[in-house]
């Protein structure tokens, strides 16, 4: 099967492939956002700080500090986009401080920009403006991959859409069929061909059918239902899994691939759950929520053919073309990755971000890599994270109640420890960071919510 065969790490052929947070209202104040204390800080695993030591070029105690300053940018940048409204035209960070910088197509609004402690830009199109251009080139990838243009995504740095074809010819024709004007996209030269590459604990690696291997994205718990999400393209339902040890494990119980590239994986009662990615031989690291790190912050990767490896984010929404077709929505890094690291985590400080699709180049000599972010997998198949703050017996999977009993809580937000909101005629407050789904109220999920 062609795509099986892809994803064996053992597989000559294959290569390299395949949040804001509440606080601003319509003032600019920040309101509560995450931080980390000094003692926080020196407690950061040494795994982690040592990857971002090799691949980026930072000290211990600037690794950590920069974590720190890129968590309170998210949450300043992500109550912006909400008080912004549909002017709102992205945000990034930039630098060791994270520098925030927040686009807008309004001019009036470059004041409460500024007051919130961010640099505005005024640019000439919003997020949703550019959004809805590349969704259109989706929409005609998915009936049929578009010839020689590996890569599309939205670029809040240069408010454009970014076409990266092998010739000028590909991207017109490319930009003609979905009806996207030029005035939008900049198109730009690529060689890249991206491939997919091939307790419960992220990173580790796991076994399908007993021949390819890829790896755990993160452990999930779908009511009492133990398991894991990892990539789409590791496997389709009903296939079954062997873990690291080779001992029997579980089977698929969903999986999207291509179009999106997520699939979640139920385990046997032998295979406990944990809050952890691997951090091979460096201490392994401790998911706390899955708030969404902004375009430029830092983020590491643990697979299983390579172990530990840092960069940035570059691009979200990006879509790339595999050999096996398109996938939209997934996320551009400069991290390396390797045949049999597909699936594995992607995390930035304590915070998961996705588990890994594909790419191309090595971990010898660099490389682009993409990672098809958490929450929609999550929310596509009914599951909850495994964090440090999931009880032993969670509730059943989140189900949406029979009507909106009013407040402030809302699906798609994210939300800081410390953050209070009401749900109906009830107050909380947020017990760890991460991004609202539906169902997610804060009357179902105690692990995130306490009644105030």
């Amino acid at each position: 099967m062609l795509r099986r065969r892809a994803l064996a790490a053992c597989t000559a052929t294959v290569a390299v492939g395949a949040l804001g947070l509440a606080g601003l209202t319509g003032t600019a104040s920040a309101g509560p956002s995450p931080r980390l204390s000094p003692a926080a800080a020196d407690q950061l695993p040494p795994g982690l700080l040592k990857a971002m030591q090799r691949d980026l070029g930072l000290t211990a105690d600037r690794a950590a500090e920069r974590i720190g300053n890129e968590s309170r940018a998210a949450a300043v940048a992500a109550g912006l986009r909400r008080s912004l409204g549909t002017g709102f035209a992205g945000a990034r960070v930039s630098g060791d401080a994270a520098e925030l910088t927040v686009a807008t197509t309004d001019a009036t609004d470059a004041g409460r920009i500024a007051e919130a402690g961010a640099r505005a830009v005024v640019v000439d199109h919003s997020l949703a403006e550019l959004d809805s251009a590349k969704a259109a080139l989706d929409r005609v990838a998915l009936r049929k991959a578009p010839k020689d243009v590996p890569v599309w995504y939205v670029d809040v740095r240069t408010n454009r859409v970014v076409v990266q074809a092998g010739r000028a010819g590909a991207a017109d024709t490319f930009l003609a069929a979905a009806g996207v004007g030029r005035e939008l996209v900049t198109v730009t030269q690529s060689a890249e061909r991206p491939r997919t590459f091939a307790g419960l604990r992220g990173g580790d690696a796991y076994y399908m059918n007993g021949s390819g291997r890829c790896s755990i994205g993160f452990p999930v718990k779908r009511g009492t239902q133990s398991g894991f999400v990892s990539a789409g393209h590791c496997g389709t339902p009903g296939v079954s899994t062997s873990g690291y040890n080779q001992q029997a494990q579980g089977s698929f119980q969903g999986s999207t691939f291509p179009g999106r590239d997520y699939s979640w994986v139920a385990t046997n009662t032998g295979w406990t759950p944990r809050p952890l990615v691997n951090g091979y031989g460096n201490g392994d690291v401790t998911v706390t929520g899955s708030t969404e790190a902004l375009e430029g912050s830092s983020v590491c990767r643990s697979g299983s053919t390579t172990g530990w490896h840092c960069g940035t984010v570059q691009q979200r929404n990006t879509s790339v073309t595999y050999q096996e077709g398109t996938v939209s929505g997934v996320t551009r890094t400069n991290v390396c990755a390797e045949p049999g690291d597909s699936g594995g985590s992607f995390i930035s400080g304590s915070q998961a971000q996705g588990v890994t699709s594909g790419g191309s180049g090595n971990c010898s000599q660099g490389g682009t890599t993409y990672f098809q972010p958490v929450n929609p997998a999550l929310q596509a198949y009914g599951l909850t994270l495994v964090t440090s703050g999931t009880p032993t017996d969670p509730p059943t999977g989140p189900t949406d109640p029979p009507t909106n009993p009013g407040g402030s809580w809302a699906a798609g937000t994210s939300y800081a420890a410390g953050d209070v909101v009401t749900y109906g005629s009830a107050s909380y407050r947020c017990l760890q960071g991460h991004q609202a789904q539906p169902g997610w109220t804060p009357p179902n999920v105690p692990a995130l919510w306490q009644a105030l």
